[in-house]
C-alpha cells in the first residue's frame, strides 16, 4: 500500500494513517472520534481515548429532519472536550461512511481542522491494534461554535430540481439496483419510506464503494480520476451534487471529490432518495 502522501491527492493532509493515529493518541490537541452506523460497535471496543459521535443522536435534530443547530453543536463539542483549535480525526465502520458523514456535518460549523483515518475501523482491526471498552474521562471545553453555514457543502431539493433542469452534474452513489429502481432501499436493508424507485434525471451511477480498496482505504488519485473523470466525464471545473439515500454514502463521495480530487464546487444532497422518492411531481428516471 502506497503512503498517503504518494497517492497524488489534491489535499493529502486531510487523511491520516492508522500509524499516525497510534503515534498521536496521547497528544494534546488531537481528538479521535469514532462514528458508526450501529452505536453498539463503539461499546464493543474502540481506539484508546476515542470519543463517540452518534450520527442519529448527536448530529440530527430530534424533531425536524435537519441537523443540530449552533447551540447544540457547541454543547456537543464542549461535552466531548473538543477545543476550537483541536485536530479532530474521524474513523468508523462501513469503510468510513459515517466518519465522512460526521466530518461533513462538522464542516457546516466551520471546524476545518478535521481529518479522516484512512481505512477506518476495519484497517485498525485488521492490523490487530488495541481496542478498549473503557470510555475516556473528558474535561469539558469552552468551545464557541460558528454559525451554521450550509451553502458551501449542502444542497437542498429546490436547488437540485433547478440543477436538473439546467443539466448539471449529479452523482448517484447508491447500488445499481437502487439506481435502476429495482430496489427502494440498500441491499439487505429495510425500506425507509421512499414511495418511488429510480434516480434523479441525468444522474451518473457511481457507487460510493468504487472509491475504496478492500481494506477500506481510499484508492489513489489516479484510480479515482479514472472512475469519476475518464469513465463518467466529471470535471473539477464544474459543480457536482452527490446523493444517496439519506446522505451518508454520498458524504463519502463528497469527501473523495472535494479533498482527494480537489473539486471546489461539490455539495452533498442529504435529502437524497428518501426525500426525492416521496416528492410530488418531481422527475424520476429508471
Amino acid at each position: 500500500m502506497k503512503s498517503i502522501a504518494s497517492r497524488g491527492y489534491h489535499n493529502p493532509d486531510v487523511l491520516v494513517s492508522s500509524d499516525w493515529v497510534a503515534q498521536h493518541l496521547d497528544e494534546p490537541g488531537v481528538c479521535i472520534v469514532e462514528s458508526n452506523e450501529d452505536p453498539l460497535v463503539y461499546r464493543a471496543g474502540h481506539i484508546p481515548g476515542a470519543v463517540e459521535v452518534d450520527w442519529a443522536r448527536d448530529l440530527n435534530d430530534p424533531l425536524r429532519r435537519d441537523y443540530l443547530n449552533r447551540d447544540s453543536f457547541e454543547a456537543l463539542m464542549r461535552r466531548l472536550g473538543i477545543s476550537r483549535d483541536a485536530t479532530v480525526v474521524f474513523y468508523g465502520d462501513k469503510n468510513n461512511w459515517w466518519a465522512c458523514y460526521a466530518f461533513w456535518v462538522f464542516q457546516l460549523f466551520g471546524h476545518t481542522n478535521a481529518k479522516v483515518m484512512d481505512g477506518g475501523r476495519l484497517k485498525w482491526v485488521q492490523e490487530d491494534r488495541t481496542l478498549v471498552r473503557e470510555e475516556p474521562v473528558l474535561k469539558p471545553s469552552d468551545y464557541v461554535a460558528e454559525a451554521r453555514n450550509d451553502a458551501p457543502v449542502r444542497a437542498f431539493r429546490d436547488q437540485v430540481l433547478a440543477y436538473v433542469e439546467a443539466g448539471g452534474a449529479l452523482v448517484d452513489v447508491r447500488s445499481p439496483d437502487e439506481f435502476s429502481g429495482r430496489l427502494l432501499h440498500m441491499p439487505e436493508y429495510p425500506n425507509e419510506g421512499a414511495l418511488r424507485g429510480g434516480h434523479i434525471p441525468g444522474a451518473r451511477s457511481i457507487p460510493w464503494a468504487r472509491a475504496a480498496n478492500e481494506d477500506g482505504t481510499f484508492k489513489s488519485a489516479e484510480q479515482l480520476r479514472r472512475i469519476y473523470e475518464q469513465e463518467h466525464g466529471l470535471s473539477p471545473e464544474e459543480e457536482v451534487i452527490a446523493y444517496c439515500r439519506i446522505g451518508e454514502r454520498s458524504s463519502h463521495t463528497w469527501f473523495v471529490l472535494r479533498y482527494l480530487l480537489g473539486y471546489p464546487k461539490v455539495r452533498n444532497y442529504d435529502g437524497s432518495w428518501t426525500e426525492w422518492g416521496n416528492l410530488v411531481g418531481v422527475p424520476i428516471e429508471r
